[in-house]
């Protein structure tokens, strides 16, 4: 392999090492563990590529380091779960980027995950709709098996033809995908939450919609949520091992 092809593995590791470090220190556990195992991966490679004896014995040393840190962060995220006391937080700033639904729901998502219940009263609007559509596509490219997905949320007075044929389709586009989306509606529903069946539970302050609008359809952010403003909101992030029961 290439010099330039190893040091390009090297400063990729380093990168995902440094936002995992950022991560441990903020509190934001699971989250940094993912980043970790990225790292660590990356040194793995790096490690097998690299010809020096000085240099293999670098890697190995760091990557000791940082699989004791993960066994670590690991072990005390168990114990927290098992003790039902596990809680994260994380602030999104007003205008931040790097928040997709990707980005915030990847460290939670794990293979045992089958079934999952959104509730969130404003999934009514075009926008909105739309966000639910992304959020369901997200879940169909994780690593993971949905096989039902549960929806609560509010009846659009002004126009509830088109949420309902909006939701209709999305509804038989997921079969189709094997995945039953089970539509519920509800006039009194006021809380945003989010429950996957591998016990975490997701309370995001603005629900799914904590995006802005882009400047136009051909602007950056428009297609990547990645790259799209957020508006300010709090994401408040537990563990129970008794998720169906709530």
């Amino acid at each position: 392999m290439a010099q330039n092809q190893v040091s390009g593995m090297e400063t990729s590791a380093i990168s995902v090492l440094k936002r995992a470090v950022e991560l441990d220190q903020a509190g934001r556990f699971q989250e940094s563990l993912v980043c970790y195992q990225e790292g660590i991966q990356l040194l793995l490679d790096a490690l097998k590529a690299v010809k020096e004896e000085s240099k293999k014995g670098h890697y190995r040393d760091k990557i000791k380091g940082y699989m004791d840190r993960a066994e670590q962060i690991k072990v005390h995220v168990n114990q927290m779960k098992e003790e039902g006391k596990y809680h994260e937080q994380i602030r999104i700033s007003e205008d931040a980027t790097g928040y997709s639904y990707e980005a915030l729901f990847k460290a939670y998502i794990s293979s045992v995950l089958t079934e999952v219940w959104v509730e969130d009263p404003y999934i009514r609007h075009t926008h909105q709709l739309y966000n639910f559509v992304r959020f369901c596509e997200m879940l169909l490219k994780a690593p993971c098996k949905v096989k039902m997905i549960h929806l609560l949320t509010s009846q659009d007075e002004a126009d509830s033809s088109q949420q309902s044929s909006a939701l209709a389709e999305l509804k038989e586009s997921l079969s189709d995908q094997g995945v039953t989306l089970d539509l519920q509606y509800s006039s009194t529903i006021h809380d945003r939450e989010i429950r996957f069946d591998n016990g975490w539970i997701i309370k995001i302050g603005r629900g799914l919609d904590y995006f802005k609008r882009p400047k136009g359809r051909f602007s950056v952010g428009y297609c990547d949520y990645d790259l799209r403003h957020c508006q300010e909101t709090t994401v408040d992030i537990f563990h129970t091992k008794h998720t169906k029961a709530l």
